[in-house]
């Protein structure tokens, strides 16, 4: 049987709160040996812990502030999620593994920009301090997002660029950071993608990891559904067909990955 990771999913959510064990238990049955659950504020710092804790050595916390939920109070806020970070790098609590979700996203709205580019450069130098890796969003930001990864260089111990979507000359400029990967989930999957045909191109499989972002994102034949983790074998298919290799590469050489960048 295929067993590979889910490297992104909101497991935390309201989405799952009727059906969660259920969700767990299908996902074990896809195939999924594991789940990164990221934070995006200070209240899912709690529910991300709660929900790791609820299904130990299956799910693994991330804590961070999104871009998104950036506000005037962001330095307050990120004080706060400091201090949830810092609690929980001992080793008689859950191991976090992560700094995210974290990262720039200029799609909606520049209302906060100056706001999410120092909360997002703070918390580059939380990953920086810490040595944890970075689960990094970015929207219609690559320009600032990369230009504040420069600034930090060799000195940062890697991640993922979660949700790449982007054209060969993007996948281009993120591979460039040696250790980080780009994050794949339901998009390629979708019929308009350029992603089938940009990544054989342009990005080794070893600088893939899977991912469903679910409750969002649903892979075809799911989309419009509500997006849960077993979904992601559908990516590992389509993957597998993108790059002419078995399914069971796929597994084991993106798990291999995670377990390098991630859970190292």
């Amino acid at each position: 049987m295929l067993s590979f990771i889910d490297t992104h999913c909101h497991l935390d959510g309201e989405e799952f709160a009727a059906d969660r064990d259920e969700v767990v238990a299908r996902a074990r049955e896809a195939g999924v040996a594991k789940v990164l659950v990221p934070g995006i504020d200070l209240k899912s710092c709690q529910t991300v812990m709660d929900t790791c804790h609820q299904y130990p050595d299956f799910c693994y916390p991330m804590l961070g502030l999104h871009p998104e939920e950036v506000r005037a109070d962001w330095r307050k806020v990120l004080e706060q999620i400091k201090y949830s970070l810092t609690s929980h790098l001992s080793p008689h609590t859950s191991k976090i593994i992560a700094i995210g979700e974290v990262g720039l996203d200029f799609y909606w709205s520049r209302e906060f920009e100056q706001e999410q580019l120092e909360a997002f450069e703070e918390q580059v130098r939380w990953s920086v301090d810490t040595r944890l890796p970075l689960m990094i969003h970015c929207r219609k930001a690559q320009n600032e997002m990369v230009a504040i990864l420069k600034k930090y260089g060799d000195n940062l111990p890697g991640g993922v660029f979660h949700c790449f979507t982007g054209n060969e000359i993007e996948a281009r400029e993120l591979l460039q950071f040696n250790r980080f990967v780009l994050g794949i989930g339901g998009v390629l999957t979708f019929k308009k993608s350029n992603l089938p045909q940009t990544l054989p191109t342009v990005v080794p499989l070893d600088r893939i990891v899977l991912e469903t972002d679910a409750p969002y994102m649903a892979p075809v034949p799911h989309r419009g559904q509500r997006n849960e983790p077993a979904f992601v074998l559908e990516v590992l298919r389509k993957l597998a067909a993108c790059y002419g290799v078995s399914e069971e590469k796929v597994a084991r050489i993106t798990t291999e990955t995670v377990e390098r960048v991630l859970l190292c």
